[in-house]
């Protein structure tokens, strides 16, 4: 009966590998998918192998492999098509090099969006331009109900205990103007980074550009 385990979860990877080939996006797709189907099914299992109460621990085991499997694919499968929402909705902003949006994992999204389009110097006023971003996000976010945490950051220039406020009042600005915009406050909240996690160097204009950020982390709402 052991061997029954990897006999079944074999199955479970096989089904998500096996896909026809399509273009570059579609490969991606499968591949988060099967990632999430992985997780979920190792997942599963453990659960399963502990909660079975019948005596057959095997059978738990495959159980839970089988469901587990099933609600990753289905969490990688949802991402997928938020991750290319955002990319469709924000194209533009994306070939102005004005924001990045990442895959961190199967259930996380990263949106990175430059200072100089969303806040003027040392104000967590929300610009108009980046206003019209942020509607986008919304929209988006809305359709998935999706989860968000912005993260607010500044450069190094300036007292740390301003620029810890400072990246509070942005994120807060941020989190006020989706939930203006049909977001539900339960489903948002923030937090400021002020100058404690920089992507470069402060030592240069440009390095410091880059540190002046606003993140917005999207995941699946939480039943």
């Amino acid at each position: 009966m052991k061997l029954l385990f990897p006999i079944a979860l074999s199955f479970v990877l096989l089904g998500c590998a096996t896909q026809p080939a399509g273009n570059n996006q579609g490969t991606t797709d499968r591949n988060n998918t099967a990632i999430g189907a992985i997780v979920g099914a190792v997942a599963g299992a453990v659960v399963g192998g502990q909660l079975d109460d019948d005596g057959n621990r095997d059978k738990g085991t495959i159980l839970g492999a089988l469901a587990g499997a099933a609600a990753g694919a289905g969490i990688g499968n949802h991402m997928d098509r938020q991750e290319q929402e955002f990319r469709d909705a924000l194209a533009a902003e994306q070939r102005r090099s004005e924001i990045e949006i990442e895959r961190v994992r199967e259930d996380l999204l990263k949106l990175t969006f430059d200072n100089e389009v969303t806040f003027d110097l040392n104000k967590a006023d929300v610009k108009s331009s980046f206003g019209t971003s942020l509607n986008k996000v919304a929209d988006v976010m809305q359709k998935y109900q999706s989860t968000g945490e912005v993260v607010g950051h500044t450069d190094s220039t300036g007292a740390e205990d301003y620029n810890q406020q400072l990246s509070e009042r942005r994120a807060s600005a941020v989190v006020s103007y989706l939930i203006s915009n049909g977001v539900p406050s339960s489903r948002l909240r923030a937090s400021g980074r002020g100058e404690y996690e920089p992507r470069e160097s402060n030592a240069t204009e440009a390095g410091r550009a880059l540190n002046r950020r606003v993140e917005v982390f999207v995941t699946p709402t939480q039943q």
